[in-house]
C-alpha cells in the first residue's frame, strides 16, 4: 500500500516538481544575456519549431535542471532524473551536453575544446554536437521569441506518465516485488 500511495504522489507532483526546479534558475545571468530558466524555455521552443521529437524537446527544456542543485555534475545528475523517462540517445546526449559544450569556451579558459573526441566512436557523439550546436550554446538571445512553460507542461505531463525504462521500477499505480535473502 505504501509503494502504491508514494508512486502514485510522486508521479502526480512529478511536472510540478520539474517546473518547480526550473524556477529556481530564474534571476541571476551569470554573464549571460538571459538568465537559465530563459535559456531552458529557449532550448525547448527552438527543439519544439524544429520538429524533433518528444523525447529531445523535453531533452532540452531539463538538460540544466540539475544547475542550481549539482553544479559541478549538472549534465549527469539531469540525464539520471530523465533516465527513466527518454530514450537512450536523449538520455546520452543530456549526460554529456557539459563536456560537448566546452567546445565553444573550453580553449578560453585553458581547456580542451576537443575533449568531446572522447565519445567520438559512441553512436549518440553527432547527436551530442547537433544538440549543442542547435539547442545550448545559441539559446541565450534575448530577442528570440521563447515560448512560455504551459506551452511545454502537456508534453511534459505526456513524457512522465510512460512507463518507467529503468529496470526493476514498477509502473504508475503498481508495487515491485520485494524479495530479501
Amino acid at each position: 500500500m505504501l509503494g502504491q500511495l508514494y508512486t502514485e504522489h510522486t508521479q502526480g507532483e512529478l511536472v510540478e516538481n520539474m517546473i518547480r526546479l526550473l524556477d529556481v534558475m530564474r534571476g541571476p545571468k551569470l554573464g549571460y544575456q538571459v538568465d537559465r530558466y530563459e535559456h531552458s524555455l529557449q532550448s525547448a521552443s527552438r527543439a519544439l519549431r524544429a520538429d524533433e521529437r518528444l523525447d529531445m524537446v523535453i531533452g532540452c527544456l531539463l538538460h540544466d535542471i540539475a544547475d542550481p542543485i549539482a553544479p559541478q555534475n549538472h549534465s549527469a545528475t539531469a540525464a539520471a532524473i530523465l533516465a527513466p523517462f527518454v530514450d537512450d540517445e536523449v538520455h546520452w546526449v543530456v549526460k554529456h551536453h557539459g563536456l560537448f559544450q566546452g567546445y565553444y569556451y573550453f580553449h578560453h579558459m585553458d581547456g580542451d575544446r576537443n575533449a568531446r573526441e572522447l565519445h567520438k566512436d559512441n553512436e549518440h557523439y553527432d547527436a551530442c554536437i547537433t544538440f549543442c550546436h542547435e539547442y545550448d550554446q545559441n539559446c541565450f538571445d534575448p530577442d528570440y521569441p521563447t515560448l512560455p512553460i504551459g506551452d511545454f507542461v502537456p508534453l511534459m505531463e505526456e513524457l512522465f506518465s510512460r512507463e518507467s525504462r529503468v529496470p526493476g521500477v514498477a509502473p504508475i499505480g503498481m508495487t515491485a516485488d520485494v524479495h530479501v535473502n
